[in-house]
């Protein structure tokens, strides 16, 4: 028989294997130099972009009117919304204008910051924006406190109050007109609270105006634009740990108040703080895993230490071409070393393992390394061609933190082919295993190796069932393109987003519609106003209060009254005996509970004279009595200069028109090129995502030109979703082609891919029936199957085809046990992803745990069962 002379393509082939066991020194050199350099260029030049709106391209229509929308506000990019809230409006202003003033000194850390509500116009002329009902409540209210106000002016300290008090109860002052027992019982909360121990101030905005203000005025929002530096991993670190230090100073300065930063930026910091925190726990864990992992399958130190230096040296030189090629990495590239390690670890652990298996063949150390290489070698350049082509169809989608991550993880698929075929034969090489025996018996009973052959026919067709009843499920795939759910619900930004989320007027996702004239701005607001899901449409001309001539003469009746004695509370309130008022007031209600009042319930005169005498008696009994004395008049008397020097303001109102808006107002509603803003604010709580998903579709639906938080998360969505739908489907057709132009058969083909799409339908499938839907971080683990399922199918079979014997041995050779061990270590390295309280990075866990378990499934039961006839026992 003739002997077939091998071609001059294998020749070469057969050459450059012998390369490292001819050169195992120099090869070992070589890649430890071009090691030492690839870290030192990383470590020089790969930086670090964590700017997320550089993720997607910016040429996305989208994205393009965000650009103009931050160029024309800059004010209100990358801002971080300070919430401030306290149980009275007095403190939240007073509270929200400290802090402002505070994050402006700061120069270096801020650009901006700015109050919506709150500045010396809308101080001026707040009482214009309210309706003609409310103003004249508020109206009614002050001409009945007005006797009260009056002597309270004129006796402006502690005992003054109750003297009012006493007057009213005695029926000395006939003109208080205010109802009574309000101002007992607000009087009466101070003398619980500070007897309690509790910080509490009374609201004399609340007593006085009794909600004829208008809004809720318990809550505050700061809008704060932060220096940012993108070259950190936290680029608002600094700001960000300015403000907790400054919510701690506020919180001295004014208890009760709370302080809390959401907006875009806080969330985007918090959940870098969260993943950091949680990624350092499991990697950790992960690295335990996969050692452990590797050990059970290998069972050889020897075998698991050159596997870590192969894998460490090939993460290195990634990273190298990562700094050469893109310069950087973002938020979703960084994650090109956990897909090398789950990836590059396979092709060392079916090398190591076919090189075990020929070592316990009996033969020596060169003839076991060659023989690997020969037959594992080429099923490794198939899966890396076949896995780097999954990762290249990326690369011209418009989601380009995907796409960076497909030029990098696709060139370190040949990085790590590569080292598998040179550094890791040159490492056995140096450090050869001793040839152990090969053992007859099976780890398991000898029918589970053979299950797939018996039951060939059942688990064909169960499979065929499995699937259509999976490609059902899949009507009900859904992409949650909410940021905010993934994000650890318990920091302070989730909460305080959330919560904001559920109000109109401070929603976080309200958008603004952009256009070039005010006659148009004023236009889109009616449009948007006459639609369902929203509850408001503000511009410019909104500013310009309505009916100010009605208002203006019940302000004027107002004045004629008020101001003189308003003015009088700028001073600080004169001393007086806090005790002796508290005895004479307690002697007064006692005298009144013995004589009906026209004015006040007896019940509640009552409760009022027994915490009264209770308190003084409290006091009287504490180490320094006038301390708690001066901490009640704190109590009661603390927020009522701000209230006056509001109603004082608020009567200075003057007619105004549009051209009398203040420049700093008008830069929220007009750009300096002349672009106009229509602010379009929600009316359901668009934590519910058919509400956000219906908000958005109906803004778009009436004008496309329009930006905000929901727009460029449910956009960015359907971004995503298109990038990926096209990179799988260009991705699977072109490994398709390529197995059939290399393998040069229909059948082989359809094996290889068949098991990858019955994988990636169940994944789908249990991705619904676990309520984990994808999203922007789990979707980046889909390449991570897509190559793990590639290759688990290609090396099943690659050795159904070279089995020497009974194909039912195939589960007991080394290409099985690498398939399985592989999976392994990749699920122990990801499946502790799962439990982090992070929920972006638990789902990723999740759907890997789910991915690989079934890819396993599919390539050890399906594969096999498919491949061959069914036998017997």
């Amino acid at each position: 028989m003739a002997v077939v002379e091998p071609s001059i393509f294998n020749k070469i082939v057969n050459a450059l294997f012998r390369l490292p066991l001819r050169f195992p020194w120099l090869i070992l050199l070589v890649f430890i130099l071009l090691g030492g350099v690839s870290l030192n260029y990383t470590i020089q030049h790969l930086g670090m972009n964590t700017n997320t709106s550089d993720l997607l391209s910016q040429d996305l229509p989208f994205l393009k009117i965000r650009a103009q929308l931050d160029k024309a506000f800059p004010q209100d990019s990358a801002a971080i919304i300070v919430v401030v809230e306290s149980p009275t409006p007095e403190q939240t202003a007073m509270a929200a204008n400290f802090v402002n003033q505070r994050i402006l000194s700061e120069h270096k850390l801020f650009e901006s910051s700015y109050i919506p509500v709150d500045n010396s116009f809308f101080r001026q002329q707040g009482f214009l924006y309210l309706s003609l009902d409310e103003l004249d409540a508020l109206s009614t209210k002050l001409i009945d406190a007005q006797p009260f106000i009056g002597y309270l002016s004129a006796h402006y300290h502690f005992a003054g109050l109750l003297d009012v008090i006493d007057l009213a109860l005695e029926g000395h002052e006939q003109d208080l007109a205010m109802p009574l027992a309000p101002l007992l019982n607000a009087i009466d909360q101070s003398l619980l609270a500070v007897k309690a121990g509790q910080p509490h101030y009374l609201s004399w905005q609340t007593l006085l105006t009794d909600g004829s203000l208008g809004a809720d005025q318990s809550r505050r929002l700061i809008i704060s634009k932060p220096h940012l530096d993108f070259q950190q991993l936290m680029p608002a670190g600094l700001p960000m740990d300015y403000l907790r230090h400054l919510a701690t100073e506020v919180a001295a300065e004014f208890p009760g108040v709370n302080l809390s930063f959401t907006g875009e930026t806080a969330l985007e910091h918090e959940e870098m703080e969260t993943v950091s925190h949680g990624m350092l726990i499991s990697g950790i864990a992960s690295l335990l895993l996969v050692c452990s992992a590797l050990w059970i399958g290998l069972r050889s130190f020897r075998l698991l230490l050159v596997t870590f230096i192969a894998l460490v040296l090939g993460l290195i030189l990634t990273a190298g071409f990562a700094a050469v090629a893109i310069g950087h990495l973002n938020l979703i590239s960084i994650a090109f070393a956990v897909l090398y390690i789950g990836l590059g670890v396979d092709f060392a652990t079916h090398l190591c393992l076919r090189y075990q298996e020929c070592r316990q063949q009996g033969m020596d150390t060169e003839a076991a390394i060659l023989n690997s290489m020969d037959t594992v070698g080429r099923s490794l350049f198939l899966c890396a061609l076949t896995t780097a082509i999954g990762f290249f169809a990326f690369v011209p989608t418009d989601f380009k933190g995907v796409s960076e991550l497909g030029v990098i993880s696709g060139v370190g698929i040949f990085i790590g082919l590569l080292v598998s075929l040179s550094l890791l034969p040159a490492l056995l090489k140096l450090l050869p295993i001793k040839p152990s025996v090969l053992k007859t018996g099976t780890r398991l009973p000898r029918w589970v190796y053979l299950f797939p052959f018996s039951h060939a026919k059942a688990i064909r067709i169960s499979a065929v069932l499995i699937a259509l009843l999976a490609g059902l499920t899949l009507t009900q795939l859904r992409f949650d393109s909410n940021p905010v759910d993934l994000r650890d619900p318990t920091t302070q930004s989730v909460i305080a987003f959330k919560k904001l989320l559920k109000t109109q007027a401070d929603s976080p996702f309200a958008t603004s519609a952009l256009t070039d004239n005010l006659a148009h701005a004023n236009e889109l607001a009616v449009q948007f106003s006459k639609l369902p899901s929203v509850h408001q449409a503000i511009t410019l001309s909104s500013l310009v209060a309505e009916q100010q001539d009605e208002k203006l003469d019940i302000i004027d009746n107002l004045n004629m009254i008020m101001p003189v004695q308003l003015n009088r509370f700028e001073d600080k309130p004169e001393s007086s005996d806090v005790r002796a008022a508290l005895i004479k007031l307690n002697m007064t209600l006692q005298a009144a509970i013995a004589k009906p009042q026209k004015n006040v319930a007896t019940d509640v005169l009552q409760k009022f004279q027994l915490d009264v005498a209770e308190f003084i008696q409290y006091a009287d009994s504490q180490p320094n009595p006038a301390e708690v004395y001066a901490q009640l008049e704190q109590s009661i008397l603390k927020l009522l200069p701000h209230t006056m020097l509001m109603l004082r303001d608020g009567l200075t109102a003057t007619a105004f028109d549009i051209d009398d808006i203040p420049a700093d107002l008008r830069a929220q509603w007009v750009g300096q090129e002349g672009t106009y803003r229509v602010l379009v604010l929600p009316k359901q709580d668009l934590n519910n995502p058919e509400n956000l998903k219906v908000f958005v579709n109906e803004v778009l639906a009436t004008y496309p030109h329009v930006f905000g938080l929901p727009i460029g998360d449910v956009s960015s969505g359907q971004a995503v979703v298109k990038a990926f739908i096209e990179a799988f489907s260009g991705a699977l057709l072109m490994i398709f082609l390529l197995l059939l132009i290399l393998t040069r058969s229909l059948k082989t083909t359809l094996l290889v891919v068949t098991p990858l799409l019955l994988a990636a339908l169940l994944t789908g499938a249990c991705n619904v029936l676990l309520n984990n839907p994808f999203n922007f971080a789990n979707i980046i683990v889909l390449p991570l199957l897509l190559g793990m399922g590639v290759d688990s199918a290609i090396h099943i079979v690659h050795r159904l085809q070279h089995l020497e014997g009974d194909q039912t041995e195939l589960l007991q050779s080394s290409s099985a046990r690498g398939v399985f061990y592989s999976a392994l270590t990749t699920l122990c390295s990801f499946s502790s992803l799962a439990f982090n309280t992070h929920a972006g990075t638990a789902s990723m866990g999740l759907l890997l745990a789910i991915g690989i378990s079934l890819t396993i499934v599919c390539s050890l039961l399906v594969l096999p069962a498919m491949a061959c006839k069914p036998v017997t026992k």
